[in-house]
């Protein structure tokens, strides 16, 4: 991470620097990283999703371009649909769940950026769920325990 956004365009399709990681099956593509922000898109296939965790120094947010998401946001159930914004301030629990038969593709970003690019670094490729729950918490990501995404 650069403590300055670099002025460019990241295509459609791929990550900032060519990156691209797969975090338990789903693609993710940073598209911007800088002090202030970091921006990536994620690719859920249908069934996929990222359970209830808390951020609890970064306000996130999910523009979705294609598909659908089911959301839990404090709580409350919700559903984003493309062309929506979902806002997820500091310290509130949320998860997304793609309970569709298709693809959903979003623009996430969370502000400051924080230690995510760090943590997706980590991820990529880890299968053991455990381990992944752990090196996020090192992270600043707290994922709740398994009955919150009920």
């Amino acid at each position: 991470m650069t403590t300055e956004l670099d002025g460019g365009i990241t295509r459609h399709g791929e990550g900032y620097g060519q990156v691209e990681w797969n975090i338990l099956g789903q693609r993710y593509f940073p598209k911007a990283d800088c002090g202030s922000t970091f921006a990536f898109e994620a690719n859920s296939e249908p069934g996929q999703f990222v359970p209830v965790h808390i951020h609890p120094t970064q306000d996130e947010f999910i523009f979705l371009l294609e598909g659908q998401l089911e959301l839990k946001l404090d709580g409350k159930w919700q559903t984003a649909k493309p062309g929506d914004l979902v806002r997820m301030p500091r310290g509130i629990p949320h998860g997304y769940f793609n309970k569709s038969n298709k693809l959903a593709r979003a623009l996430f970003w969370v502000s400051p950026a924080g230690r995510l690019h760090d943590l997706f670094k980590t991820l990529h490729n880890m299968t053991d769920v455990e381990a992944v729950i752990r090196a996020s918490a090192e992270h600043d990501v707290d994922f709740l325990p398994p009955e919150a995404n009920d």
